[in-house]
């Protein structure tokens, strides 16, 4: 496994490309100053901050695992930017996400996983699985497996959904230690038949010096909007202590896991 350093670049947005309207947070496509494509997430999309929360820990989580990830920059969105955008929503769009944004490298010319037409081998089914159950994503099913081939290895992508308590913020022990029971509908769960084996290896690699590098990557900025902490260090100790109880006790998602599986097969 190639040695995971938790660092993300900043880029400026010098063009939009193109808006990819999917759900409702209407991503996009965006030239950098690096002379790269990004689809770019808006911090004023309808989601809001706490999805690009999710999408930076979830893909860096994801990234210290050994998965593939495209690589995640802090994108940049000058006051300017939408002065000549001619379709107002995207222009308000535009004007409520000035600041720091995120972006995804885009993969030119990838597809969208069709469990029907590729095989995942159980290990890798199981890793995606196993951390699907940690971050509690709910969105990788057969009807938006949100994985895409490219060069034919498996990508993931749109991590959005996934921490969905932090938009209300109950009980963080509580919640910690539940089962997830949305994976029953994972694209993945027939062929993840390791899980134990992934659970064991996975829970060495994620120490808690290593979830404290990733949870402290979040711009300060992010965590003080519209938040229910304090301080902006309050709020990022509270995912990390959502990840370090949920790992403690990953034994009760993997049961889950299993138990959902077995209906499966």
């Amino acid at each position: 496994m190639k040695e995971y350093s938790p660092e993300i670049r900043t880029v400026n947005v010098t063009r939009y490309v193109t808006p990819l309207r999917e759900g409702g947070s209407l991503p996009a496509i965006v030239e950098a100053d690096d002379d790269f494509l990004y689809v770019l997430k808006f911090r004023g999309a309808g989601q809001g901050i706490k999805a690009l929360i999710a999408e930076l820990i979830a893909g860096e989580l994801a990234r210290a695992l050994g998965l593939r990830v495209p690589e995640i920059v802090f994108a940049h969105l000058s006051e300017a930017f939408g002065r000549t955008e001619p379709d107002e929503e995207i222009q308000d769009l535009l004007r409520f996400s000035e600041g720091l944004n995120l972006g995804l490298h885009f993969l030119s010319g990838a597809i969208t996983f069709d469990a029907l037409v590729t095989t995942v081998d159980p290990t890798l089914a199981s890793q995606i699985v196993w951390l699907d159950c940690l971050i509690t994503n709910v969105d990788r099913t057969a009807r938006n497996t949100n994985m895409l081939m490219w060069h034919k290895e498996l990508w993931l992508i749109d991590h959005g959904a996934a921490f969905y308590f932090h938009h209300n913020w109950p009980n963080i022990e509580e919640q910690a230690k539940r089962p997830f029971l949305q994976i029953k509908d994972h694209v993945l769960l027939p062929k993840a038949s390791e899980l134990e084996a992934v659970d064991a290896a996975y829970k060495k690699i994620l120490a808690p010096e290593l979830l404290h590098q990733i949870v402290a990557l979040i711009p300060d900025d992010w965590l003080v909007h519209d938040s229910p902490f304090a301080t902006a260090q309050e709020h990022r100790q509270a995912y990390v202590q959502f990840l370090e109880t949920r790992l403690t006790h990953s034994e009760v998602f993997v049961k889950e896991a299993q138990h959902a599986r077995k209906g499966l097969v």
